[in-house]
């Protein structure tokens, strides 16, 4: 189901497939801590904002979307190192299984396999569907 996606916690993942598509599946916010690779020049190049808009196009097909992106500055306490901060909203775990299946997604995957040198991902509450506007 996950298809080319590059997930690292099998047992994370486990919990995800056993939620998504149940009662209990709803809105589901990834936070995403990301590294960039050198060749993705970070935040102005060309390979980065490729990898942006070809994520931004996806999202939508499967009708999720991105909340916010923030540059990190530092860390005022720990020791991870990392360049942007990025929530994606999801209407449910099983959108986010999805992801890897929908049109683009292969574009997507390789551009995120150039881009990120390293990625957390906190799975969230997603509460109630963001506005348009958010």
């Amino acid at each position: 189901m996950t298809g080319s996606a590059p997930f690292r916690n099998a047992d994370e993942l486990e919990k995800i497939k056993a939620v998504a598509g149940t009662d209990d599946d709803g809105p589901v916010l990834m936070l995403n801590l990301n590294r960039y690779t050198e060749a993705a020049a970070y935040p102005d190049g060309e390979l980065y904002r490729r990898y942006m808009a070809v994520l931004h196009d996806l999202l939508p097909k499967v009708g999720g979307k991105v909340l916010w992106r923030s540059s990190v500055l530092g860390q005022a306490a720990g020791k991870q190192d990392i360049d942007e901060i990025l929530a994606v909203w999801y209407p449910s775990h099983q959108a986010f299984l999805e992801m890897p299946q929908v049109p683009g997604a292969a574009e997507n995957y390789e551009l995120r396999r150039e881009c990120v040198a390293e990625a957390v991902i906190h799975r969230c509450p997603g509460g109630q569907a963001p506005l348009d506007g958010s």
